[in-house]
């Protein structure tokens, strides 16, 4: 039974192991994982994609115009709205843009892109930069027709979207999932013990309950914070600095402690594993979702920690996150405390 143990003990740890080595290997490529999901974050950043639109309509020049100066767009005249739609329908234009003069000195444009698909994405996302180009045009041109001064127009953003990406949503996701894995992990370790029947001969060993529940949480929890680390200094390799590293760790830390201990309660209220996975899982998205409408949301809070934009409040949500996780991990002292071990086993 002991050779049995440990055997199965040195495999588990093989496991984490490739496990680790697989997600080093991916993140080697990591460059190219943040380009494909920019892309997707944010169609309009991909470079080098030109969309083809026939112009048709008495107001067509000036829109014309506007088309010329976009990077992304190549714009044609068509004689009538008939011979712009039959290009369309051939696939010579990706969209149509029929501008005509309204009655009462408005400009019209009607936009016919195409169905759904993974092209229409794209083209919506050039047709909308173009359309807003076309309107401060017009509201530029028409300034000393007004009998009132405007507003100055603010000025365009020229920020890469790849800044907004990386920090709201991957900086998060790779700080969290450690985190959630770790619970997963626990709920595994806790549940496999219970089906081997193996928890009985942990217990005959020199240590208490609630020393064999600590040990198994500890060890997801202190995955997480290590995993994390190496996925920040991959991104700081590849030009994504991340500012107050070690306050990021410990809120990584603190995020497993009551991901892990949410873990290990649900084993020992419902030892069966199918059963604890579902409702960790499921308790994990209910409080995560819950969490991001929170002004203080661990996404939002690592956003500004990650950019070194935090205050006083954002430290102090950080403060209430630790004794979160230290709260979590106390609850499952006091439940182990409680639960009968021996009819677990």
């Amino acid at each position: 039974m002991l050779a049995r143990r440990e055997l199965r003990s040195l495999a588990d740890e093989k496991t984490i192991v490739l496990a680790l080595l697989i997600q080093l290997f991916v993140a080697a490529f990591s460059s190219f994982l943040v380009v494909g999901l920019v892309s997707m974050y944010q169609p309009g950043s991909v470079a080098g994609v030109t969309v083809d639109a026939a112009v048709t309509g008495d107001a067509s020049e000036g829109l014309l115009a506007t088309l010329g100066d976009q990077s992304g767009m190549r714009g044609e005249y068509y004689g009538s709205t008939d011979a712009a739609m039959d290009a369309f329908d051939r696939g010579d234009v990706e969209v149509v843009f029929e501008a005509q003069h309204a009655a009462d000195g408005r400009i019209q444009v009607l936009t016919t892109v195409p169905d759904a698909n993974v092209q229409t994405t794209v083209v919506v996302v050039e047709v909308r930069k173009a359309l807003r180009a076309y309107e401060r045009a017009e509201r530029a041109d028409r300034v000393e027709f007004l009998s009132n001064d405007p507003l100055a127009l603010p000025n365009q953003s020229t920020s890469s979207p790849y800044f907004g990406f990386s920090y709201t949503v991957l900086v998060p996701l790779l700080l969290l999932l450690p985190a959630f894995i770790g619970g997963s992990v626990t709920v595994d370790s806790l549940t496999e013990e219970i089906d081997r029947g193996t928890l009985e001969l942990l217990r005959v060993a020199p240590l208490s309950p609630a020393a064999i529940v600590e040990g198994k949480l500890l060890a997801s929890v202190l995955l997480a914070p290590a995993q994390a680390a190496l996925w920040m200094a991959l991104l700081t390799f590849n030009g994504t600095p991340v500012a107050n590293l070690p306050t990021l760790l410990a809120l990584t830390t603190a995020f497993a402690l009551a991901v892990s201990a949410l873990g290990a309660a649900v084993s020992l209220l419902s030892p069966d594993r199918r059963a604890a996975q579902f409702l960790y899982s499921t308790g994990v998205l209910g409080l995560f979702g819950a969490a991001t409408l929170l002004p203080g949301s661990p996404a939002n809070t690592i956003a500004r920690l990650a950019i070194d934009s935090a205050d006083a409040t954002v430290y102090a949500t950080v403060g209430g996150y630790l004794l979160l996780g230290g709260g979590a991990y106390l609850g499952v002292r006091v439940l182990v405390e409680r639960v009968d071990m021996g009819a677990l086993s």
